[in-house]
């Protein structure tokens, strides 16, 4: 008994290894995100299976997480494919994983195409340290909430993203992490019509509003300055009643300052208000 996570392309055949096809020739139960795509799959890739193939998606996932832990143990060879990449990496897989192993089941990873490691290379942003954030909330106010908490996030950033959203999610982008942070949006990755598009925030959100965005979408987004979470409201304030000492009016101080620690204007503008009531 075995269980099998398996990477597959996110979109060009040839990236499929002999692991995989070995596998899927081998396996005796297939999970599937996508049955169909799968089928499409193995054509591209010119391979033959035996296997039962069931489907495995985020509707189903904990109810054949439990069957396909039965089989398991009945000694089956399960083998976990998503639509693309990793299963497990915001696809169904985890449970199951998690599961087998809490249950002393064989388990095993075949690697292979990543679409989160692959956007990181060709973003040309830092690579030494990264976290991948999975999908922003849908709502607006969760997915603000979300990028607030990471507004001090140091490491690079990778986000997928559904190409109906990216407008709004560059929008709120913009809005947390200041106009100037560099980013980039890598588009149908490996696919014919692959695209990387690379700059500030601005640029991109400018960008995403001035083209038809198809296809898969992942976002890739710079880290914070070093030590920039330990920027305190009397330092926002410090800085912006010197540039006002310097002769340059409230609004444009308050925007320099936001430039320059690379946080939103309506922090510094909240903590000049709040520094005004406590000096009346």
């Amino acid at each position: 008994m075995t269980l099998i996570l398996a990477a597959t392309p996110l979109g060009n055949p040839g990236d499929a290894s002999n692991r995989l096809k070995s596998a899927i020739e081998g396996a005796s139960i297939i999970a599937a995100e996508d049955s169909r795509r799968f089928h499409r799959l193995c054509a591209d890739i010119e391979v033959t299976f035996t296997a039962r193939v069931v489907s495995f998606f985020e509707g189903n996932e904990e109810d054949r997480s439990r069957e396909l832990l039965t089989e398991l143990k009945s000694g089956a060879t399960v083998l976990v494919v998503s639509d693309a990449g990793m299963p497990t990496i915001s696809d169904p897989g985890f449970r199951l994983m998690r599961d087998a192993i809490a249950q002393g089941v064989e388990v095993a990873v075949i690697p292979g195409p990543s679409a989160v490691t692959m956007a990181v290379a060709l973003s040309g942003l830092p690579t030494d340290r990264f976290s991948f954030e999975g999908f922003p909330p849908r709502t607006a106010g969760a997915r603000l909430a979300t990028f607030e908490k990471l507004r001090f996030e140091e490491r690079t950033m990778v986000f997928f993203e559904a190409p109906h959203r990216l407008v709004d999610s560059l929008a709120d982008c913009v809005n947390i992490f200041g106009s100037d942070r560099n980013g980039a949006i890598c588009r149908e990755m490996t696919k014919r019509y692959e695209e990387t598009i690379r700059g500030t925030l601005a640029e991109l959100s400018t960008w995403a509003m001035s083209n038809e965005v198809l296809g898969e979408i992942t976002l890739v987004i710079a880290g914070a300055t070093t030590d920039s979470a330990s920027l305190t409201a009397s330092d926002m304030v410090a800085r912006v009643r010197e540039f006002e000492g310097a002769g340059m009016d409230r609004k444009g101080a308050i925007a320099t300052v936001a430039q320059e620690f690379g946080i939103a204007k309506r922090l510094v503008y909240a903590a000049v208000i709040d520094a005004n009531k406590m000096s009346q």
